[in-house]
């Protein structure tokens, strides 16, 4: 009886101290060094005796991980840090999951890898929830609780090991589709690849956008337009034309007759958590149908409920709906798995031998997959997301008013958010990053202006408030130039 009559007035507490006109500044102080001098001779030394047999492509800080539980993260020293990371945007039920972990255990002592030469009892377990759940949450053609079980259309999913290879796929698909589309509509038959003619095939662009991220292979490489990740690599694949998110205007001369392809995230994660408009995305998919060209939505980052339904797209009318979904991330909470679901008039052009994969959808990952998802799915689950996310951006909202010099309205939806910089978009973004890194708090920049927050989902309201208040208290540190 005590506990129960204390919780309501902590509840006011907190309310009370939220509701506060001044920023919190009870994380000034650095509890999580990362100077030199601070670092364990241990831990320097084990970094620079393993660096040595790792190619150095990660700029890292001092320290190195150990363990996690929840929503929380341990370095080797023991220190604790609250992660709103989730491994980029991956661990969607947070660390060391219990249950996913018992599971990992069974199916790995049952069977691990049998290759895709067979079939394996999780993979076409874990395509048919990604259609049934796609179905009943909308997307890809369909609305929110359709259930389609009319035929009207339907989907078929390919496996891979991680988003990359899931645009992979997706784009080698387009390719294909648009070769098809062209020999049926200047010969009135189906592309051949022995014919000489059908060499000739002028339907192979590809479209993406700016500040778009989708992979570093080659391909995938080629639709990320950042120069800083291609120029290295370059000559790229040819035919790729860039545009602008949300420019309508531009789409007509930007997809044309000759493309095959169209590639966008609903929401970047990379880039800078920019959203397309429900009028971008409607006016796109038009101008896909009248040019014959395949739409792909990137939902690697924003996708599997991190907005709060499963796909980013699918509270959306169907005249705004791709024709391809890509994701990866959370699917199966940190262990490798990507996967495309196709629809089915596109996914028809694919036949045996023209792809494959040696890992892809394992029964260990789909296994996991088929945990995860189900969990995620769940509409208690689903419920508490959204509240936490609603309360999330009710704190984040404040920060724009507490530091109107230095930060902008909060950009994002759900727990894909981020908090765009004004003054110094160069600097202060990596600033605040390290700063509420040395004081328990792990965060991620996007693009060249933002700090991303994709916790886990299954992240409550205390964690929350602890996060938003080391951000405070650091922005408030940027204010005065006192770091």
């Amino acid at each position: 009886m005590l506990r129960q009559a204390a919780r309501p007035a902590r509840g006011i507490a907190l309310l009370a101290r939220h509701a506060s006109t001044q920023p919190s500044t009870r994380y000034t102080a650095v509890t999580h060094p990362e100077d030199a001098a601070d670092v364990p001779a241990e831990v320097a030394d084990f970094i620079h005796q393993k660096s040595k047999y790792l190619l150095p492509v990660y700029a890292r800080p001092p320290l190195v991980m150990s363990h996690g539980k929840g929503m929380h993260i341990y370095d080797t020293q023991e220190r604790k840090y609250l992660d709103f990371t989730a491994g980029i945007a991956v661990n969607a039920l947070g660390h060391s999951d219990e249950e996913l972990a018992k599971i990992m255990s069974e199916q790995a002592s049952t069977l691990l890898h049998s290759s895709n030469v067979y079939h394996n009892q999780w993979a076409g377990i874990l395509a048919e929830q990604l259609v049934t759940l796609t179905q009943k949450y909308g997307g890809l053609g369909w609305t929110p609780g359709s259930n389609d079980q009319s035929g009207s259309h339907s989907a078929r999913v390919f496996f891979a090991n991680s988003g990359t290879e899931a645009n992979e796929g997706a784009l080698k698909v387009a390719r294909k589709v648009g070769k098809e589309r062209w020999a049926k509509k200047r010969f009135g038959r189906l592309w051949d690849m022995k014919n000489p003619e059908d060499a000739l095939c002028e339907k192979t662009g590809i479209v993406c956008f700016d500040q778009g991220f989708h992979g570093r292979s080659m391909g995938a490489l080629s639709v990320t337009s950042n120069p800083k990740y291609q120029k290295p690599f370059g000559p790229l694949i040819p035919d790729v034309a860039v545009g602008k998110l949300n420019d309508v205007s531009a789409l007509e001369s930007l997809v044309h007759d000759g493309t095959c392809a169209v590639i966008v995230e609903p929401i970047q994660g990379e880039g800078g958590v920019n959203a397309a408009n429900e009028e971008f995305l409607r006016a796109l998919r038009k101008r896909c149908n009248e040019v014959g060209a395949v739409l792909i939505f990137d939902e690697i980052q924003c996708g599997l409920f991190r907005t709060g339904s499963m796909w980013a797209h699918g509270t959306l009318p169907t005249d705004c709906h791709p024709d391809v979904i890509t994701m990866a991330k959370p699917l199966a909470n940190g262990f490798p798995i990507g996967a495309v679901v196709i629809r089915e008039n596109v996914a028809e052009v694919m036949t045996a031998g023209s792809h494959g994969t040696t890992f892809g959808g394992s029964p260990l990952a789909c296994r996991l997959g088929s945990h995860v998802l189900g969990r995620l799915a769940e509409t208690p689950f689903v419920k508490q997301m959204n509240e936490s996310a609603t309360y999330l951006q009710s704190r984040l909202a404040r920060l724009s008013d507490f530091f109107p010099t230095i930060v902008g309205p909060t950009r994002g939806r759900g727990l894909i958010l981020g908090i765009p910089f004004i003054k110094d978009p160069d600097g202060h973004p990596a600033q605040l990053v390290s700063l509420a890194r040395q004081r328990g708090l792990l965060l991620l920049t996007a693009g060249k202006d933002a700090v991303r927050i994709v916790p886990s989902l299954n992240v409550q309201k205390t964690d929350i408030d602890e996060a938003v208040d080391v951000i405070e208290s650091c922005l408030g540190l940027i204010a005065k130039g006192d770091f």
